[in-house]
C-alpha cells in the first residue's frame, strides 16, 4: 500500500513537470502567435523564428526530469516503493517547488522575450541570433530552479 508521505511526495513530482509544462505552453504560445505573424508576411523568416518559437519548451523537459527523478528516488520506477513519512513526503514535495515554480515563470516570460525578439527578427533579420540569446538568459532561471530541486 502507499504510504501517504510518498502521496505527498508524488504530488511535489506532478507540481514540477504540470506547472513547468504549462509555463512552456504559455511562452511557446506567445511566441508562436508572433513567429506566425511574421511567417504570414515574410515565409522566408520561419527558420529564423523556429528557434525562438521552441526555447519556451524546455521549460518542460526541465519539470519532465524533476519528476523522472523524484519518481526514481521514491521507488516508483523500481521494484520497490519506498516509505515515506509524512514529513519526507512535504519535504519532497517543498524541493520540488524551486523546478515548477521557475519553470512556470521562466517558460511563460522567455515567451514573451522571443516574441519581442520575433519583432526584432521582423525588423533586422540579421539581429535574430541576438534575440535567442536574450530569450536564452531567461531561460537561465529555470536551470537554477532545476538545480536546486536536485540538490533539495
Amino acid at each position: 500500500m502507499v504510504s501517504f508521505g510518498l502521496t505527498i511526495a508524488l504530488a511535489g513530482a506532478a507540481l514540477a513537470a504540470a506547472l513547468a509544462g504549462v509555463g512552456s505552453i504559455l511562452g511557446v504560445r506567445t511566441a508562436g502567435q508572433a513567429s506566425a505573424g511574421l511567417v504570414s508576411e515574410n515565409p522566408d523568416a520561419f527558420g529564423k523564428v523556429l528557434l525562438l518559437t521552441a526555447l519556451p519548451g524546455s521549460q518542460a523537459i526541465y519539470g519532465f526530469l524533476a519528476a523522472i527523478i523524484i519518481a526514481n528516488s521514491t521507488g516508483l520506477l523500481g521494484a520497490e516503493l519506498a516509505e515515506l513519512t509524512v514529513s519526507d513526503g512535504w519535504a519532497v514535495l517543498f524541493a520540488s517547488l524551486p523546478m515548477a515554480i521557475t519553470g512556470l515563470f521562466s517558460g511563460w516570460f522567455q515567451g514573451k522575450v522571443a516574441a519581442a525578439g520575433v519583432n526584432v527578427t521582423a525588423k533586422q533579420p540579421d539581429a535574430s541570433g541576438k534575440a535567442v540569446i536574450l530569450s536564452a538568459i531567461v531561460e537561465t532561471y529555470a536551470v537554477l530552479g532545476l538545480l536546486v530541486t536536485i540538490l533539495l
